[in-house]
């Protein structure tokens, strides 16, 4: 980036309208006011939370019904056993709870930094009327802008950011390991089952009989299924999150990056940042972009996990590399979206959709093609206009244009919706490819 704009901004205290807040401690974990996500127990009464933890005490119960068949705790080692066995699923309860209770902390409404000549360098959020703080992002489920937003997690019924990153972290570690112990016994424990009759008849009488039902037996094999699904699936979400933590960067930083990698900054189409067009890289544009918060593996690593329990930034301030400031990323994320509405394409819908998941009125290929994503289908009415700003082949994403009444009401709409439903497509005032689905498969 060149040096005039890259303020080198090492003095830059906690950037609040109010006075500074003491750093916070296990009194007050949220040092910044308003930034408190704390939700109470209700916040598990929701179908994702509920069925985590009605796979956790499956598993835990199915376990604890054949071990003590297997090894009961009349011996000091059947007891130590369990023990410990009881000891991860305290700790797998403990840590799925605090992430979702504690939540990942939010950024104040109505936020801006101190000094009004920064807001330049931050994007403003039109729900929570007020700046983003870096890292920072807007979560749709959550409807606040969360601290350091990884992703929305349902299992948790929150988003996983800053303030509970590390429990969240913590319950993707433990809950692989005591289903890998669960694993251990119930399988050793069905063995044991269907070869009891030989244990009878020609053991020794010294070794320990399982006895399951038809029921039980269905019952645990249904068990080792659903832990040998968790073993796999939260092992390799755990490995995922461990080396976004290594590299201090959260999923969506991940693909800002990439983005700035493939950004063509000069605006001649060749991506080499010249401004020449040939491709070559060799003229007087020099700006590269430096994610700025990769400070080293260790570093980065103590970020998130301290001896106290308590993320080391505050959520608004973070530590950063030498070459880099408090706004390194906001900017390049500001130059993004102006890239994007460049890019953006204004829509005219002839055909009426009403936010129908399989739309089966617009053809089968529409609903056998739906776009891979949680993001909602907006409905429109003929003659409604929205700014698209993805695509796919027959699916179109945007923002609908907002008439006086609908402003009232909301401050924005966006979503998918079937690309037939568009007829005539303009940019900069001018049609544009109507609903062609050749040229839309050439952009993808």
């Amino acid at each position: 980036m060149k040096e005039h704009n890259k303020p080198m901004y090492t003095d830059l205290k906690l950037p609040l309208t109010s006075q500074e807040e003491t750093p916070p401690s296990r009194k007050s974990l949220f040092c910044v006011p308003g930034a408190s996500s704390y939700g109470s127990l209700w916040r598990l009464v929701h179908w994702g939370p509920l069925t985590a933890l009605f796979i956790i005490f499956y598993i835990c119960i199915m376990g604890v019904y054949v071990n003590l068949q297997w090894w009961p705790i009349s011996s000091i080692y059947g007891a130590l056993h369990q023990t410990l066995y009881f000891y991860w699923l305290f700790l797998i309860l403990y840590n799925i709870i605090a992430a979702s209770v504690i939540g990942p902390g939010f950024v104040p409404r109505n936020w801006r930094p101190l000094r009004p000549e920064d807001e330049q360098f931050l994007q403003y959020c039109k729900f929570c009327e007020g700046f983003k703080a870096p890292r920072s992002h807007h979560c749709r489920q959550c409807n606040r802008c969360v601290m350091k937003m990884d992703h929305h997690c349902p299992w948790i019924n929150t988003c996983c950011g800053h303030y509970n990153h590390a429990k969240f972290v913590y319950f993707l570690f433990f809950a692989p390991i005591g289903c890998v112990h669960s694993l251990i016994i119930l399988i050793c424990a069905c063995y044991r089952a269907l070869h009891a009759p030989y244990y009878m008849h020609y053991g020794k009488g010294e070794e320990p009989i399982v006895i399951l039902g038809v029921y039980s037996f269905i019952a645990s094999m249904f068990a080792i299924g659903l832990a040998l699904g968790v073993v796999v699936s939260v092992g390799c979400l755990c490995i995922i999150q461990m080396k976004s933590i290594v590299k201090n960067e959260t999923g969506i930083e991940n693909w800002i990056n990439d983005k700035a990698y493939y950004r063509d900054r000069d605006g001649d189409g060749d991506g080499d940042g010249d401004g020449d067009g040939d491709g070559d890289g060799d003229g007087d544009e020099t700006e590269e972009f430096i994610y700025p918060y990769h400070i080293g593996r260790w570093r980065n690593l103590f970020q998130v996990f301290t001896w106290s329990g308590l993320p080391k930034s505050n959520g608004i301030i973070w530590d950063v590399r030498s070459d880099c400031h408090q706004y390194t990323l906001t900017i390049e994320q500001i130059k993004q979206k102006q890239d994007k509405r460049d890019r953006s394409v204004e829509v005219l819908i002839a055909m009426s959709y009403r936010g129908s998941i399989f739309p089966i009125s617009f053809g089968f290929k529409v609903c056998c093609c739906p776009p891979c994503s949680d993001e909602s289908r907006i409905k429109l009415n003929q003659g409604d206009r929205v700014v698209v700003t993805r695509w796919k082949k027959h699916w179109l994403y945007g923002d609908k244009v907002l008439n006086e009444e609908e402003l009232i009401k909301t401050k924005r709409i966006r979503g998918w919706f079937p690309r037939k439903s568009a007829t005539e497509l303009y940019y900069n005032g001018r049609p544009q490819c109507p609903t062609n689905h050749s040229e839309a498969k050439k952009s993808n």
